[in-house]
């Protein structure tokens, strides 16, 4: 493969990329608006967001380097999709369960995303590009492991606020 169309793939992740994290704000930000019962989940996904919101900055930096921009009609066509995602849940009588499963499934997408982009970035040489990935990549991990370690919790809160005739709200 010629080094153009290492660049033309590398340019296309990020942009891919770019999408995906604004995609995971849409996700994030509404559900934070509606968490009652469950501060500490509140406090991840605050916690998260900054980090998402500097993931964007990190690829914004490389893509600059690379004298590329980020696609406004992907990160505005995700942005969409994730809004839908997250209003989506708003009907369900397990709100809080529904989230939780999504942002990891999602959290698993990223990690699978930033894997892949690093082994093009790795393959065409921008190492600079691949340290800032990493660092995207090591956030995304442990965002899943944190939701994988606390499920089992939320689940039980959930249940422990039903069975006390709490609605659970989210």
């Amino acid at each position: 493969m010629s080094d153009n169309e290492t660049r033309d793939i590398f340019i296309l992740g990020l942009r891919n990329a770019h999408a995906m994290e604004n995609q995971a704000l849409s996700i994030m930000k509404p559900q934070l608006s509606r968490i009652e019962n469950y501060p500490e989940v509140a406090a991840k996904l605050e916690q998260h967001i900054r980090e998402t919101e500097g993931q964007i900055v990190r690829i914004e930096e490389i893509l600059a380097s690379l004298n590329e921009d980020h696609s406004t009609l992907k990160d505005i066509a995700l942005s969409l999709s994730g809004a839908m995602a997250a209003m989506g849940h708003t009907v369900a009588g397990d709100e809080i369960l529904k989230n939780a499963f999504a942002n990891f499934a999602f959290e698993n997408f990223e990690i699978a995303a930033y894997k892949s982009l690093l082994t093009v970035a790795e393959t065409g040489g921008y190492n600079a590009g691949a340290l800032a990935l990493q660092a995207n990549l090591a956030e995304e991990l442990a965002m899943a492991r944190w939701l994988d370690d606390n499920l089992v919790t939320l689940t039980t809160k959930f249940l422990s606020l039903r069975e006390a005739g709490e609605t659970a709200k989210v």
